[in-house]
């Protein structure tokens, strides 16, 4: 009778191959990706973790370690790739799914985008009018009425009298 041989690595490769649907090619640069994210994410707790310890807001008697979560903090990130890979954190896309999902991306980036694109017109067009309104605001203040400035430019009785006063001086 033959016992099965306990395996010092859980899980195993059969077990992340899926009995061989993924090969383990595959299963290397998805771990490396998970792991890669993993990393990214711990730094960017840390980074965290060390701006609430500097302020004013952090408790000074807690250590920095203890704002990162445990899993990142105590555990390697390829362990813990690997970990969700198998729990299913993680997901190893066949080709075909790969190519939908960036058609999808594609297509939402195009959408964001596009509504970028005419939330841009909106407001240069919201510009134009309100460039066009202080034109002409600007233009019916320089507009004038020809008789008022006529007006203004024949003497007044006072600035004939100084005049003639000014003419017998000299």
């Amino acid at each position: 009778m033959q016992e099965k041989q306990a395996s010092m690595i859980s899980p195993s490769i059969n077990e992340l191959t899926e009995k061989g649907k993924i090969n383990r090619y595959e299963l290397v640069v998805a771990t490396a990706k998970a792991a890669r994210i993993i990393t990214d994410e711990y730094v960017r707790q840390r980074e965290y973790a060390e701006k609430i310890a500097m302020s004013k807001e952090g408790d000074k008697n807690k250590h920095i370690a203890s704002y990162i979560k445990k899993e990142y903090r105590d555990e390697k990130a390829v362990k813990n790739a690997i970990m969700g890979l198998y729990n299913g954190e993680f997901r190893i896309l066949s080709p075909e799914e790969a190519e939908e999902k960036h058609k999808k991306e594609e297509a939402e980036e195009a959408a964001r985008r596009e509504a970028r694109a005419k939330e841009l017109e909106r407001m240069m067009q919201a510009q134009a009018a309100e460039d066009a309104a202080a034109a002409e605001a600007e233009e019916d203040d320089t507009d004038f009425d020809e008789e008022d400035d006529l007006d203004d430019l024949e003497p007044s009785a006072e600035d004939l009298a100084s005049a003639e006063d000014f003419e017998k001086d000299l």
